[in-house]
């Protein structure tokens, strides 16, 4: 009887690894398509601060009243400011303002060379150990993608749109690598739901008031907003952020850092795959060699940072990257 208890117990956990690893890889994946659909009728930084209010208050509020729950200081706040302001007022900022020129599976991709600012900022400003040759390989092959990418990208909106798109992700990528690198040795709250939480609280209120500076809510129109782009806000509040970064903080406790950390370039294959099956977006040959090779880049970065002192940063880029549920 006991032994069969074991079994029950050893399929149910099972069934929710596969389900968590689903949700963060699928989820995570289709909020860039979501953050398209949005702002459609949603000025940007109008709605990335309700989905991050609304996200971080229930967050927050599960994190409270989680077991262990530790009240969080005011050096916990400041950090949260901080890495809201680099990783949502900037990155994700960014990130909502480029999808009005660019397709969401070009974006998705782009920002996949996240770990590429980490390890030349960790190295070049931070006094960390110098790459090594796979790590460099690893770098090059990415930087080659990127440029066919950039070259070979789909049309969607004007030319000038399109620079203006990739300068804005570019910007948005290095707010994430800086935040993520800041984020290492800063004093975050016990928790990663509370910390999560407090980071969207503190983001969302960062992207408020660059609505407010941007003029947004003086051309607001609520009656206008349609209701794709209020499902889509939905999904990016409900799903994309709550239920996702829920599966993945049960991950965190559950599966191994390695395994976790695959959606890093699980992820953008699955914009990719969206972008073209849902919304119609253009892939080039092209691209999909652009895109092939960043997303082996990403793998060979991600094995051959087994040293600890750039392994802890890039396992908190990952989490701060998605702890903002960016896309």
């Amino acid at each position: 009887m006991t032994e069969k208890i074991k079994q029950i117990f050893s399929t149910r956990e099972m069934v929710y690894l596969v389900a968590a690893f689903a949700a963060v890889y699928l989820i995570w994946g289709s909020t860039y398509l979501g953050i398209k659909y949005a702002i459609e009728t949603i000025p940007s930084f109008i709605m990335a601060a309700i989905r991050f209010l609304a996200a971080g208050a229930f967050l927050y509020t599960l994190g409270r009243f989680s077991k262990g729950y530790e009240k969080p200081t005011r050096a916990h706040w400041k950090t949260s400011f901080i890495l809201g302001a680099m990783l949502l007022g900037i990155g994700n900022g960014g990130v909502v303002v480029a999808e009005h020129y660019l397709s969401s599976s070009l974006t998705a991709l782009l920002i996949a060379t996240n770990p590429f600012w980490i390890v030349l900022i960790s190295w070049l400003f931070m006094g960390k150990q110098r790459p090594s040759l796979m790590v460099v390989l690893g770098l090059l092959v990415g930087f080659a993608g990127v440029m066919l990418l950039i070259v070979g990208r789909g049309g969607d909106g004007t030319h000038e749109g399109q620079w203006w798109g990739i300068l804005l992700i570019m910007i948005a990528t290095l707010g994430w690598a800086i935040g993520s690198l800041y984020g290492v040795g800063a004093p975050v709250a016990k928790g990663l739901l509370l910390s999560a939480g407090m980071q969207m609280l503190a983001g969302g209120l960062i992207l408020l008031a660059m609505s407010v500076v941007a003029g947004e809510w003086n051309t607001f129109d609520l009656t206008a907003v349609s209701s794709t782009s209020w499902l889509a806000l939905v999904y990016l509040i409900v799903i994309g952020a709550i239920v996702a970064y829920t599966a993945y903080s049960w991950l965190m406790k559950n599966a191994s850092p390695a395994a976790v950390s695959t959606y890093a370039y699980v992820n953008p294959a699955i914009a990719v795959v969206l972008g073209w099956l849902i919304a119609g977006e253009t892939l080039t040959g092209q691209m999909l060699i652009g895109a092939a090779l960043i997303l082996s880049s990403v793998v060979l970065i991600s094995k051959a940072k087994k040293a600890k002192q750039t392994a802890d940063d890039l396992d908190y880029a990952n989490e701060g990257i998605h702890c903002t549920a960016s896309a």
